[in-house]
């Protein structure tokens, strides 16, 4: 990528990240456009669909969890490894103003790089907590995804939001746990 399109696509991800939190992940992409300093053109060119650009934004955070999960794979509680690993995600989805929708979203699409990253993450986790009997068997990724992006939706905007999601994660895996 030339110099100036990597400064442009730069911008324009750093003032998604900016808008997005201000507007919620239902901005206009003008209003990105605007506060990056570029034209619609020069957006559409980087970024064709708004979940492009979501993408994008989500991009280091979604790596970062990746990297977590990776060192997690040797905690002593694999359980508990995936139980605080999958807090994170609904500290992340539920601390960024209508982004958690947006996330499910993303992760919900099978062309999606983010989905396919953290999938991979989430499944070495699980598979560990599994084999280790703290989980049960026959629990997919995408349940698990699915209860922690709706925790993560249900209390985004809640004033205790980082409580109400520790109760809930704990419930969710009192119905994980094997019998």
């Amino acid at each position: 990528m030339r110099a100036d399109a990597q400064r442009n696509y730069d911008r324009l991800v750093a003032a998604a990240r900016n808008v997005f939190a201000e507007q919620g992940a239902d901005a206009p992409l003008d209003d990105i456009a605007q506060h990056a300093g570029v034209g619609n053109a020069t957006l559409y060119r980087h970024f064709p669909t708004r979940q492009a650009l979501l993408e994008a934004v989500f991009r280091d955070h979604i790596d970062a969890l990746c990297r977590h999960a990776d060192e997690l794979r040797s905690a002593a509680s694999p359980g508990a490894a995936l139980k605080g690993w999958l807090g994170e995600v609904i500290a992340y989805g539920s601390a960024k103003r209508g982004l958690a929708a947006s996330l499910l979203a993303a992760l919900g699409e099978e062309s999606s790089e983010c989905r396919a990253a953290i999938f991979e993450a989430a499944q070495g986790l699980l598979t560990r907590a599994q084999d280790a009997g703290e989980v049960r068997a026959g629990v997919s990724v995408g349940q698990v995804f699915k209860l922690v992006n709706a925790v993560a939706l249900v209390t985004e905007t809640e004033p205790d939001a980082a409580a109400q999601a520790v109760s809930l994660l704990d419930l969710i895996f009192h119905g994980l746990a094997t019998p």
